[in-house]
């Protein structure tokens, strides 16, 4: 922009300045949200969003309180769990990876997880500090990758993490059960078990991974935005 143009721009008001400014076409405008429909409804991304929505059902299953409707519950959260992998993989299968996708997975993830913790809280079936703990592990990580997103540094899910995830799943299903129930193993009778303290227990166990693998992940992080940093320098 040569000198009088730019004095002209200056001159003109506030308001009148904004038509210099690059605007999308109509075109582009309905493309993007062509785009951003079809990726809201291929399966794996109606999958996620099944995930999130049946959330609310665990939760009221869980608060009523009586033994069938706690295993309905757990059996649920378990459906729910399995459409992670179930999504995941007709994404790959489907060649229909998608940004949405990438961003609705994991959240619908850690909703699931957090919010079932939290409803089951004030009930007594977990401590709080540990739910504490978990979200603050989980923000913290989610905020990590997405800062080492902007840097075009990718960080993949650690054994750690995958041991949390394992752990937390099988776990909040002990604690959603909530009752003790009469178990045997083929011939072996191993009478009623409770299945709260084996859940608790298991989640506890999941709060270990949960700090190792973050630990892992920041030094992960560290290491590549150094060396990101060291590339820059090279002449």
């Amino acid at each position: 922009m040569g000198p009088a143009l730019k004095r002209s721009a200056n001159n003109l008001p506030r308001g009148r300045l904004r038509r210099y400014r690059p605007r999308l076409d109509t075109g582009q405008r309905a493309a993007r949200r062509r785009s951003l429909k079809q990726d809201a409804l291929n399966v794996p991304n109606l999958l996620t969003f099944g995930r999130i929505g049946i959330i609310p059902l665990v939760l009221w299953l869980i608060g009523r309180g009586s033994p069938r409707d706690c295993l309905w519950a757990a059996i649920v959260y378990a459906l729910a769990a399995l459409t992670d992998l179930v999504d995941g993989w007709l994404a790959r299968r489907m060649n229909i990876v998608s940004i949405l996708g990438k961003f609705l997975d994991p959240l619908a993830d850690k909703l699931l997880v957090m919010a079932t913790l939290i409803w089951m809280v004030p009930m007594g079936r977990i401590a709080g500090w540990a739910v504490v703990l978990l979200l603050a592990r989980e923000i913290s990580i989610t905020g990590l990758r997405s800062i080492a997103s902007s840097e075009g540094v990718v960080i993949a899910a650690s054994e750690g993490g995958k041991s949390k995830t394992a752990l937390q799943m099988v776990g909040i299903l002990c604690l959603i059960i909530g009752y003790p129930y009469h178990l045997s193993l083929g011939f072996m009778d191993l009478g009623w078990v409770d299945l709260v303290p084996v859940g608790r227990a298991l989640v506890y166990i999941s709060l270990v991974f949960s700090v190792t693998s973050a630990v892992s992940y920041i030094g992960l992080f560290a290491e590549a935005v150094e060396a990101k940093q060291k590339r820059r320098s090279l002449p």
